[in-house]
């Protein structure tokens, strides 16, 4: 249906049977197609996110065994994102509530690389399998690297933040109704369709350029699954790019269509969300460069793993 509808729309200003109208076909089709899912996966987590204020997260969290605190942590982590303004207080608030330090990391890593706007974005481009095999590749990631970091004895390499210990949570305190639910969730996600609409057209243009006119043998030569250093090139590249999920899986779709390796591609996708430069700077207020570095390469080999882990099992 909306690929019918694509291309009657492009046919009406475009000479069919021609590489341009392939290109913009594509791209029209692609981006109803993302944000329609998108929506639609950011309403319902927000929605269920009503159901998890942070006070809430941080009981369930707190004296449980490592195992599950972790486990719960990444899964909390999914659905629960946090924004920048309120990583340090979450992070000192979990800490505070006798949350252990790993399973805070666990969510701190999880919550910006596997959120609504991946899942429902994978889901789109790569269908369910996919999506489902990111999460959970992600949520490993998350729960060992969190437990390895918790071993370095991480307490002693957090800064003293006592004056920034302030939350932008702006959550109602009581328990909302269903129609409290339903216009937080629409608004939340007309908030977030307006911040990352531009990231979507962005990547999907890239993504339908190269689609039309870049040969297919060209990216498969030189990041192909049989490429040995194409994962950890692709997680270099990610990690100084400012981006997000809406910006990136268009364009990682286009790459696996063109013979690079899946796992080659979802690497480049989690080093832009979950090592980019702006989370460092973020985490840079409530860590110490030694502690930096270890989240870094923990995160940077978990990644990369992962990366040669999708490339053999989806050859």
């Amino acid at each position: 249906m909306l690929k019918l509808f694509s291309n009657f729309i492009t046919s009406l200003f475009i000479t069919t049977d021609t590489r341009l109208y392939e290109v913009v076909s594509y791209f029209i089709y692609d981006v109803i197609k993302i944000l329609l899912l998108l929506a639609v996966m950011i309403f319902v987590v927000s929605v269920l996110r009503t159901f998890l204020p942070k006070e809430k997260i941080k009981n369930i969290l707190a004296k449980r065994h490592p195992f599950w605190s972790h486990l719960l942590a990444g899964l909390f982590g999914i659905i629960t994102p946090f924004c920048s303004c309120s990583a340090v207080p979450l992070f000192l608030g979990f800490v505070e509530a006798g949350i252990p330090l790993s399973a805070t990391f666990t969510f701190l890593i999880a919550s910006p690389m596997i959120n609504e706007i991946a899942i429902a974005l994978l889901w789109s481009m790569f269908g369910i399998k996919i999506a489902l095999l990111y999460v959970i590749s992600g949520l490993i990631v998350a729960i060992l690297a969190g437990w390895i970091i918790g071993k370095f004895k991480a307490e002693t390499l957090l800064e003293s933040l006592n004056n920034d210990n302030k939350s932008c949570d702006c959550t109602n305190k009581q328990e909302p109704t269903w129609k409290e639910r339903f216009f937080y969730a629409l608004s939340y996600t007309k908030k977030i369709v307006k911040k990352v609409w531009l990231y979507i057209i962005i990547g999907v243009g890239l993504g339908a350029w190269i689609h039309g006119y870049v040969p297919t043998n060209f990216l498969a030569q030189y990041a192909g699954v049989n490429v040995w250093y194409a994962v950890p090139l692709a997680t270099l590249i990610g990690i100084p790019l400012y981006s997000n999920a809406a910006g990136v899986v268009p364009l990682v779709s286009v790459l696996v269509e063109k013979g690079v390796g899946v796992g080659t591609a979802l690497a480049l996708m989690m080093a832009v969300t979950a090592l980019s430069l702006p989370e460092f700077m973020i985490l840079k207020r409530i860590m110490k460069n030694k502690l930096l570095v270890i989240f870094a390469s923990v995160m940077f080999v978990g990644i990369v793993v992962v990366g040669y882990l999708f490339n053999f099992l989806l050859k």
